[in-house]
C-alpha cells in the first residue's frame, strides 16, 4: 500500500470515526478503573466503596452506550429523537425493576394496599410492615423454623415492584381479626354433650372481648364489601374417627394474639373438663401389642 493510499484510509469518514470512538472507549475505560482504585484508597468503609465503585461503574456504562449510539446511529445533527427514543428505550429495560418499585410505592401509598404496622404475607413471606420507602418495604419476618407467629428475628426487604406481580394477604387491614380452631380430643365413651357445651360455654367466656369488638368491626365490613354478614361467635362442631371425638372449636381473635388465644383457651377448657364431674375423658393416641403365641418345636434324632 502506497503512502497515498494508506493516507486516503486514514483520512475516511467511516475509519476516522471508528478511531475516534475507539480512542473515547480507551479514555473511558481507564477514566472508570482509575476513579475505582482512587475510591478504594480514599473510601475505608467496604459497604461505601463498594456501592460507590458500582456507581462509577454504572455511569461509565451509560456514556459508552451514549458514546456508541452518537457514533453509529447520528449520520445528521437532526437525528437527536432517534438518540433520545433509543437511549429512554435501553434505560427503561434497564432500569424496569426500579421503575417498578418506585411505582409501586405510590401505589401502596395511594390505594393502601397497606402501611407500617400491617401484618401481611407477600411473595410467600409473613410479617410485620416496620417501613415503607420509594424502593423497598422492610418486614419483620414470623414463622420459617419458628412456630405459630413469632418473629424469627430477621429484617426482609421486599421490592415494591411485587405488589404487581402477586397476591398480598393482609392480616390487619379494614378487620384485624382472624378466624383460628383448635381441637379437643376425648375418648369415645365420653359424655359428648356435656363436652360440647363446657367446651361452648368457656370459649364463650373466654372471648367474650373479642367478639363484642369484633362484631362492630365487621358490620363494617358489611358495609362497605359484597360479603355476607357472617356469625362472629364461636362454635364447636363434633368429629368422629376410629381413635376419638374431635371437639372442634371455632373462635374469632386479635390478629397479633392468635398464640396466646389459643393457649388461655386451651387451658380453659381442659381446667372445666377435669372440674366437671361428667363422664368425659381426654383421648390420646394408644397402640396395642399382640402377644406373639408360643411355638412348639418337635426334634427328631435319628441314630445310625
Amino acid at each position: 500500500m502506497s503512502k497515498e493510499e494508506l493516507l486516503n484510509f486514514f483520512t475516511d469518514a467511516v475509519v476516522m470515526q471508528i478511531l475516534t470512538t475507539g480512542l473515547w472507549l480507551v479514555v473511558i475505560l481507564l477514566g472508570i478503573a482509575f476513579l475505582r482504585r482512587l475510591l478504594k484508597k480514599r473510601i475505608d468503609d467496604v459497604h461505601i466503596r463498594y456501592k460507590a465503585q458500582k456507581g462509577i461503574e454504572i455511569f461509565g456504562y451509560v456514556l459508552i452506550g451514549l458514546l456508541l449510539i452518537l457514533s453509529f446511529t447520528l449520520d445528521d445533527v437532526k437525528d437527536y429523537t432517534l438518540l433520545i427514543g433509543l437511549f429512554t428505550a435501553g434505560l427503561t429495560f434497564t432500569l424496569q425493576e426500579l421503575i417498578l418499585s418506585v411505582a409501586g410505592s405510590f401505589y401502596i401509598f395511594f390505594v393502601r394496599v397497606y402501611k407500617p404496622g400491617d401484618r401481611i404475607e407477600i411473595h410467600n413471606i409473613k410479617g410485620d410492615v416496620i417501613d415503607i420507602d420509594s424502593v423497598y418495604t422492610t418486614i419483620m419476618e414470623i414463622g420459617e423454623w419458628v412456630s405459630n407467629d413469632n418473629y424469627s428475628g430477621r429484617i426482609v426487604k421486599i421490592s415494591n415492584a411485587f405488589v404487581f406481580k402477586g397476591p398480598i394477604k393482609n392480616y390487619s387491614m379494614d378487620f384485624p381479626f382472624v378466624w383460628d380452631e383448635l381441637n379437643i380430643l376425648i375418648t369415645h365413651g365420653s359424655d359428648i354433650q356435656e363436652a360440647q357445651r363446657l367446651s361452648l360455654e368457656t370459649a364463650k367466656e373466654v372471648l367474650a372481648d373479642y367478639v363484642a369488638t369484633s362484631k362492630t368491626e365487621w358490620s363494617a365490613m358489611v358495609e362497605r364489601y359484597y360479603i355476607e354478614n357472617a356469625s362472629l361467635d364461636p362454635s364447636v362442631a363434633i368429629g368422629i374417627t376410629d381413635n376419638w371425638i374431635t371437639l372442634n372449636v371455632r373462635y374469632i381473635t386479635d390478629f397479633k394474639k392468635r398464640r396466646i388465644t389459643k393457649h388461655t383457651l386451651f387451658l380453659a377448657i381442659g381446667q372445666a373438663i377435669l372440674a366437671s364431674n361428667a363422664q368425659i375423658e381426654l383421648a390420646s393416641t394408644t397402640l396395642q401389642l399382640l402377644k406373639i403365641p408360643p411355638l412348639e418345636l418337635h426334634l427328631n434324632t435319628k441314630t445310625s
